[in-house]
């Protein structure tokens, strides 16, 4: 929310954010470690675990995942299903779901420009300032005017909110009243001086203080939860290599209350002489970094998990022999997804000997489950993929995300 007053810089000090990164002496590293160790181990075998086919077609529906649980944080409830439909350009007749479907579109469109290696061209790294505007330009610029302006709810004035502008006024947050307008560049200049620079190790040790410094700067207007978020599911693909395969945005929302808890505990002044040596709680900072971590390792546990091979097969070829029998489906259609659950991709040439058929029959029963959204192909000669559309995730993918209602 805004508060109505001019641009000013009242010339606070960067060290007021301290500490920025947990100290070396601190009696936590140890667990810390322990646990951002795990975690990429986690989940460097979790993506060996899945051939090059499905993995690509898990990111895809990660990616309206991940938009749909970062916009449930933010109130916005826009079901994967609806986003999906949005991608197929089936929008709402209703003017405030058909915006929200908008939302969720952008979302998925800077996401989907991180994961493909966009942000790495541009910034060259999801910790610098430059990245940070990026992502709230790329998104704001999707953006339909009416999800552009934000009210102050004190003077009922609205301000405009500017693609990658950096604010030109004060805000409040809850109880957090964040740096005065003019001196949010110099913070963020600290902010990639002190992250950017970080190994891998270190910065996924970091990866929790850099998301909550940045929302206590609170660079922009509006939008800056959204893009701390889009800004560490970044750091997570380029620090882990995780392929986009598992979302932190499903564990925080399901666990929203103590995700804002810590947040704003985060914000809390040192409290003693055992709290650190900076302006800000280290204590909390610890607090918050133990659950980041231990949120990345549930999500990627669950996923692992999830696509278990021989529970994830049974699971699609149990659909497609009802979908067959209610004559929805060919009947030998599980043949076809099978091998290429087992294999990842299947070559067209090679649907005839595996359905024991002609190649006429062959090619119906494949443009059926094209036409299911269940196969997809680059192009008419290129070899089938899976796809996981999220009408089929309370099937498939059960837990991913909840069920359609109403």
């Amino acid at each position: 929310m805004t508060v109505n007053n001019p641009a000013i810089d009242r010339n606070e000090h960067v060290s007021s954010m301290e500490p920025l990164r947990i100290a070396e002496g601190s009696r936590h590293r140890g667990e810390l470690t322990d646990l951002s160790v795990e975690l990429a181990a986690k989940a460097a075998g979790f993506r060996r675990s899945l051939p090059p086919g499905l993995l690509a077609a898990l990111a895809g529906l990660v990616r309206a995942m991940n938009c749909y649980y970062s916009n449930l944080i933010e109130g916005h409830n826009t079901h994967p299903i609806d986003i999906e439909r949005a991608l197929n350009n089936d929008y709402s007749h209703d003017p405030g779901k058909r915006n929200l479907q908008l939302e969720a579109q952008a979302h998925i469109a800077v996401q989907a420009w991180i994961d493909g290696g966009g942000l790495n061209a541009t910034s060259g790294n999801a910790a610098t300032a430059r990245a940070v505007c990026d992502i709230h330009r790329r998104f704001c610029e999707l953006l339909p005017a009416e999800l552009l302006t934000v009210q102050d709810p004190d003077s009922g004035a609205s301000h405009r909110v500017q693609p990658g502008a950096l604010r030109d006024r004060d805000v409040k947050v809850g109880n957090h009243i964040p740096v005065s307008p003019g001196a949010v560049p110099r913070f963020m200049q600290r902010f990639e001086e002190t992250y950017a620079p970080l190994g891998k190790s270190e910065a996924l040790l970091a990866m929790a203080a850099m998301h909550h410094r940045l929302l206590w700067i609170h660079p922009f207007i509006d939008g800056n939860g959204r893009v701390a978020r889009l800004m560490s599911h970044a750091q997570l693909l380029n620090l882990l290599d995780t392929g986009g395969v598992w979302s932190i945005a499903r564990g925080l929302a399901r666990n929203v209350v103590q995700y804002k808890s810590l947040l704003a505990n985060c914000d809390l002044q040192r409290r003693n002489d055992l709290d650190g040596r900076g302006n800000l709680s280290e204590e909390a900072l610890i607090e918050f970094t133990r659950f980041f971590l231990q949120t990345c390792l549930d999500q990627v546990t669950f996923m692992e998990e999830l696509m278990q091979p021989d529970r994830l097969r049974a699971r699609v070829l149990v659909w497609a022999e009802e979908e067959a029998r209610l004559g929805h489906l060919p009947q030998r259609a599980g043949r076809i997804l099978e091998a290429i659950l087992y294999r990842g991709q299947l070559p067209r040439a090679e649907v005839p000997a595996l359905l024991g058929t002609l190649a006429r029959t062959a090619t119906r029963v494949t443009s059926t489950l094209v036409q299911q959204g269940v196969l997809v192909s680059e192009s008419s000669r290129a070899p089938l993929r899976l796809a996981f559309p999220a009408r089929l995730a309370a099937r498939w993918l059960p837990g991913l995300f909840p069920d359609q209602v109403g």
